[in-house]
């Protein structure tokens, strides 16, 4: 059985999107390689705070279906630079569960092993529900701080959380919360601030994100505010040169508790139509590193809803931040205008004969491409995208639709295969674009390695 402290999946852990037989063989295989990552590796790889992405790798491919093999491989592959957290500091532990104490380690990576061992120790109590709950969405000073944490490190710990709540493990979860807590919560103040002009407008003033998009992307302030050389565009560019433009345009949009699902849909059409519209012709096919992260959480908040335990009260509020949350990005990059044509044109580099299965051809390559996991996580968020779209294409704020979603699904593969560096860094910026000319037709693909982990990116 799965625990605080017990990495456990079966096959019928499979997620809100799987494809493929899941094996008990390879439920046996990605338990054991996520129990040694849970036990001797840090949240973050190194002091610079790049995030360990092993358990968000090796549950995508599992729910894809992989072989136990393919999972070893990828295993292997990304523990090569892990690092070992600091040792369990006791006297930090015992301040832990001290509410007035809490605070004092918050944002801090040497305290990672003292706040997932003080959560195993909660979850183990109260069960992870409960924890939750208490810690993250109860409301109070100390909860508030940790949802603001969540929505950190571009998006990371709530992935993490959700990949806990989704595959039903506690240990992944108590990850999750302690990797909260390690991050930073200047999102707080923002996400705080739109909420509560929010709350102002009404939410039967709610505007559609695409229109959104496209209103700040006119608004010329907010649009270029953030600059090539701001070290974080989105705190030190559009939240210092034009955060109550962002602020106006954020809260604009809100979720009714009866919209839950339709809202999720938008969400997740929205993110996926500025990530995947985001190109620069006659530049290579290249999807920008961090909207790619907007698109990879939304798979998430279907998990979300279907916990039972997590008031619908906060299911809104999750929703209604993480929307806020990918207008933010989708500003912080220059805002470059979606190019539907590149997707609708785009010529897959391996098509697949007539009467096969697109997607399952897209899974078998993600399962052996190497990397960190953000290709495999795209694919499948892309995937699940197209499923819970369906039922709203016929909406004008649903801009991605039908036969969009398999291009997408090859655009991505054919993407991070293609030559060059796997992502596009801040696509609106001509900068990002230098020297990635289009690949002709027939150019053979090139499969990256991570076993440089210099080139990943600290989110």
């Amino acid at each position: 059985m799965a625990t605080a402290s017990k990495v456990q999946l079966s096959p019928a852990d499979n997620g809100v999107y799987h494809r493929g037989t899941i094996t008990p063989e390879a439920a046996a295989k990605a338990s054991e390689v996520l129990q040694e990552n849970h036990e001797i590796h840090h949240i973050f790889f190194n002091q610079a705070g790049y995030h360990n992405h092993i358990a968000h790798h090796i549950l995508t491919i599992f729910a894809l279906g992989a072989l136990p093999e393919e999972i070893q491989m990828h295993y292997n592959n990304n523990k090569s630079y892990q690092r070992q957290p600091q040792p369990l500091d006791t006297d930090v532990l015992e301040d832990l569960h001290d509410y007035n104490k809490f605070h004092k380690y918050l944002g801090n990576e040497r305290y990672y092993r003292d706040y997932l061992v003080f959560f195993q120790g909660e979850i183990e109590r109260k069960g992870y529900e409960d924890v939750v709950n208490e810690y993250v969405l109860k409301g109070d000073e100390r909860a508030e701080d940790m949802l603001a944490r969540m929505f950190g490190g571009f998006l990371h710990p709530i992935i993490h959380l959700g990949f806990g709540l989704e595959f039903k493990q506690p240990a992944i979860i108590a990850e999750a919360l302690a990797q909260a807590a390690v991050h930073d919560a200047w999102m707080g103040p923002f996400l705080h601030a739109a909420e509560r002009a929010a709350k102002e407008n009404g939410k039967s003033s709610s505007k559609s994100l695409v229109e959104l998009l496209d209103e700040i992307r006119a608004d010329k302030k907010l649009s270029t505010a953030a600059h090539w050389d701001d070290g974080n565009k989105i705190r030190d560019g559009i939240l210092v040169r034009a955060k109550e433009e962002m602020i106006k345009y954020a809260s604009q949009w809100s979720v009714e508790a009866d919209q839950l699902e339709q809202k999720t849909a938008e969400m997740t059409n929205a993110t996926v139509y500025y990530t995947g519209g985001a190109q620069h012709p006659p530049k290579q096919i290249k999807f920008d590193f961090y909207y790619m992260h907007c698109v990879n959480c939304s798979i998430f908040f279907s998990a979300f809803l279907q916990q039972p335990w997590i008031s619908t009260v906060n299911k809104v509020r999750l929703l209604e931040w993480k929307g806020r949350n990918d207008l933010c990005m989708y500003a912080s990059r220059r805002s470059p205008k979606p190019l539907l044509d590149e997707i609708l044109n785009y010529k897959p580099k391996k098509p697949v004969p007539s009467g096969g299965d697109g997607w399952n051809e897209i899974f078998a390559r993600v399962k052996k491409y190497q990397d960190d996991g953000h290709g495999s996580k795209l694919v499948r968020a892309l995937a699940h995208g197209e499923k819970i779209c369906r039922p709203y294409e016929d909406s004008k704020y649903f801009r991605i639709e039908k036969g969009m979603w398999l291009q997408l699904g090859n655009m991505a593969i054919d993407s991070v295969e293609d030559s060059g560096d796997t992502w596009v860094r801040s696509a609106g910026f001509d900068e990002a674009w230098t020297g990635r000319l289009r690949s002709p037709p027939d150019r053979s693909p090139f499969t990256s390695s991570i076993a440089d982990p210099s080139v990943l990116t600290r989110l």
